[in-house]
């Protein structure tokens, strides 16, 4: 797609984000609404200016903490649906488990994460593996199996063994549905890393956080927010960079004489 496809494609989203803008400050000016309910766009901007000498230090640590955990997830997710995919066995033992683990609250699980690893990094890292992977482990599940049969059968009349066959044949085909699962898994990564540091930590945008509600300064809440919502845009944007690098144009996959 060329650029100014691309760019005729996201104008509705930029003028709708600009008049949504618009129609927010204008309200809180003209509504006299107090700064401590709702602060207007330019005010949340010059408190993310002001403050960014100490946010920006703590949206580094929250995302090291969520890019880390995320690349974990992905790992392990992609793993643990290749064995519940492989073994009947596995599946029916551990996957109403995993579906049971992701039910849990995370404000239930936190404390114990506190005990076992205290306020340090590496525990909000294992609480964004272990929410952000389950997506990532169903998608690679459902995509295995909506792989059609006939391709097993032309890998191994060609000689491929089962194993090849399933790292070189059905992952690739199935790749596009478990891209899937990790984007739903990018998109809650940098929000559950800032909640688990709200919830006990020393460092990070989830205590900066706490410390702009514990002040009542409600722009900085904003901001806060903000960077986690552009952090959260990169990090897609990563994902999806990647799919377009190891599997091509999304069309490249469809099937030339569909229509035919």
């Amino acid at each position: 797609m060329s650029i100014a496809k691309r760019l005729k494609r996201r104008m509705p989203t930029v003028i709708a984000v600009i008049v949504l803008l618009a129609v927010w400050e204008t309200w809180v000016d003209l509504g006299h609404v107090s700064p401590t309910m709702i602060s207007a766009p330019s005010e949340i901007f010059a408190a993310t200016i002001e403050t960014w000498n100490t946010l920006g230090p703590a949206a580094a640590i929250t995302g090291y903490e969520g890019v880390v955990g995320f690349l974990f997830a992905v790992f392990f997710g992609i793993m643990i649906g290749i064995a519940l995919y492989c073994s009947h066995t596995f599946n029916a033992a551990f996957y109403p488990l995993l579906a049971a683990a992701q039910t849990m609250p995370l404000i239930s699980i936190a404390p114990l994460f506190l005990i076992w690893f205290g306020f340090e990094i590496s525990g909000k890292i294992v609480i964004v593996a272990v929410f952000g992977l389950f997506p990532i482990a169903v998608q690679t599940v459902r995509g295995l199996e909506a792989v059609p049969q006939f391709y097993s059968d032309v890998a191994l009349t060609c000689g491929a063994t089962p194993v090849w066959t399933l790292w070189h044949v059905k992952l690739r085909v199935a790749a596009r549905q478990i891209y899937g699962g990790i984007r739903v898994s990018a998109a809650y990564i940098f929000a559950t890393a800032s909640t688990a540091e709200y919830l006990g930590a020393r460092k990070g945008l989830g205590i900066w956080l706490q410390a702009a509600y514990n002040s009542f300064r409600t722009p900085l809440i904003f901001s806060a927010t903000i960077v986690i919502i552009l952090m959260t845009c990169v990090l897609m944007l990563a994902v999806n960079a990647s799919e377009r690098i190891l599997l091509g144009p999304a069309g490249d996959d469809e099937d030339p004489d569909a229509d035919q």
